[in-house]
């Protein structure tokens, strides 16, 4: 019993000592070490650098005709008894697009060259007693009455001559009527007619839309107006990316009532993705500025305002521009900028940054102002 009892005080003994060095045991080296942050991202920086850009101002309106030509019949009561063009069709000027019903108006045709003819044998016969009585009239023969009535009847002869041929034209043109041919080169836009319709005087059978031009009804506030001029070149965007260029026209004389917007028209290239009727936005270049220029990656957009992460200056002793290559960490400030035109992947700073400020390149909306970042390269355009 006395040695189970010593047993037990050793081993309560050993226990208390053990629990005595845990209390004591010093802290870790990581318990006293000072904190440090860690940087949150490795970046790259850049500088903006100064360029001349264009002076552009945004607008956007309808694609509309050149100008249009309407083609109809000028005669009335007659069928269509051919069809030579469709919607689409490009037609030169004079190409035949319709025909009319001709019969009556080539059997009149042959009715005015018969007239002409009879006109003209009694106009020789005129003619020869005419002569005749001139040939005869010292002699006697014939009495001075007979002969004025050889001349009136030339006369007569002449004036019915002249009433056929005139009949015999207008006969001509009456059938040629009945051809329907394009006015200008254009192309098709629409056809009211089909084939055998009996169409009326004046109806309007094809619509053309001349020399297959189109422009560009751009809409332009009142302020904006007075920074136009004709020759200005213009850029417009076309569905599914496509672009054509024109050139400023003419500007509308007046605003219009309703929107108090002016209309600048503007010639466009031929394009075969442009339509008349689209609405599509454009560009009108109004000159050159000069620009702060930073890469677009550099600016965060968040809730509708431009903002960019300037890295802070390295320390007193350290120099502000850091050697190519060199990987440091350095503080980050979030500024807000003001953001202007944009092109190329590449955006102008117009307020809220320093000339020499040294900015991140992009990751900038994995950041918050003053977090550190590890900066691995710098680059100044």
């Amino acid at each position: 019993m006395k040695n189970r009892h010593r047993l037990g005080l050793a081993a309560i003994t050993v226990i208390l000592l053990a629990g005595g060095a845990v209390l004591v045991k010093p802290k870790a080296a990581s318990d006293t070490a000072p904190k440090v942050d860690r940087a949150a991202l490795t970046v790259s920086a850049t500088r903006p650098y100064t360029a001349d850009w264009p002076l552009v101002l945004q607008a956007s309106g309808p694609l509309a005709a050149w100008q249009e030509a309407s083609i109809s019949a000028e005669l009335g009561g007659l069928q269509i008894t051919a069809l030579h063009a469709d919607v689409g069709s490009r037609v030169k000027r004079g190409q035949l697009l319709a025909e009319l019903a001709g019969e009556s108006g080539a059997a009149a045709v042959r009715q005015a060259v018969a007239n002409v003819e009879q006109a003209a044998a009694a106009l020789r016969l005129a003619r020869a007693n005419a002569r005749r009585g001139e040939a005869v009239k010292d002699s006697g023969v014939l009495t001075k009455q007979q002969i004025e009535q050889y001349q009136i009847a030339e006369q007569s002869a002449v004036a019915a001559m002249a009433g056929a041929e005139a009949a015999l034209s207008s006969a001509r043109i009456q059938l040629a009527r009945t051809r329907i041919v394009a006015v200008d080169d254009g192309i098709v836009t629409s056809r009211s007619v089909v084939l055998g319709a009996v169409v009326g005087s004046g109806s309007e059978l094809f619509r053309l839309l001349r020399q297959g031009r189109l422009e560009w009804r751009a809409e332009i506030g009142a302020q904006q107006l007075s920074r136009l001029k004709p020759g200005q070149m213009a850029t417009i965007g076309l569905p599914g990316d496509g672009q054509v260029s024109g050139t400023v026209r003419q500007l509308a004389p007046t605003l219009s009532n309703e929107n108090r917007t002016a209309i600048a028209y503007v010639d466009l290239a031929d394009h075969a993705d442009a339509k008349a009727g689209m609405y599509v936005r454009g560009t009108i270049t109004l000159g050159r500025r000069s620009a702060q220029i930073l890469p677009a990656s550099a600016v965060t957009l968040r809730d509708g305002h431009g903002y960019v992460f300037e890295l802070d200056s390295p320390g007193r002793d350290s120099p502000r521009r850091d050697s190519p290559g060199q990987t440091s960490q350095r503080k980050v400030i979030q500024r807000q900028v003001g953001v202007g035109r944009s092109q190329a992947g590449e955006v102008e700073i117009v307020s809220g940054l320093a000339a020499d400020a040294l900015v991140v390149r992009s990751g900038g909306a994995f950041l918050s102002d003053g977090d550190t970042v590890r900066l691995s390269t710098q680059e100044t355009p």
